[in-house]
């Protein structure tokens, strides 16, 4: 007779005991940061400032007239170029002709061994 109530006593310690550390289960919060503050410190949003028709209206504009600009510039640049071949005699016209693609050639081998040399360097440092 004595064991069975020292069986049901020590089944209701356990139980007892379950339940408590249920209790402090549920009190655990995972963001202590947002228990005190009520939010968490890293989550600020950015404001967004929207602004007025006008300015983008003037920005749009001056984008519009440095790129009408800047296809001028290249046409010029192309026009005064080919200026310059036509005065030329032919011997000389084809020596700058060459001159050019030589140019060309190099500065592709140049970027290629760029390239490269980053590549390297990118999986050094990966």
């Amino acid at each position: 007779m004595n064991k069975l109530y020292m069986g049901k006593f020590y089944f209701i310690v356990f139980v007892l005991s379950l339940t408590i550390c249920s209790c402090n289960a549920k009190i655990f919060h995972k963001n202590p940061e947002k228990k005190l503050f009520g939010k968490t410190l890293g989550n600020k949003k950015e404001v967004k400032v929207k602004e007025p028709k006008t300015i983008l209206k003037a920005k749009k504009n001056q984008e519009a007239k440095e790129k009408k600009l800047n296809k001028d510039k290249e046409k010029s640049v192309k026009r005064s170029q080919k200026r310059t071949r036509d005065i030329q005699t032919p011997e000389v016209q084809a020596r700058m002709k060459q001159n050019q693609k030589d140019t060309a050639v190099r500065d592709k081998a140049k970027k290629k061994k760029t390239k490269t040399a980053t590549k390297k360097a990118r999986k050094k440092y990966k």
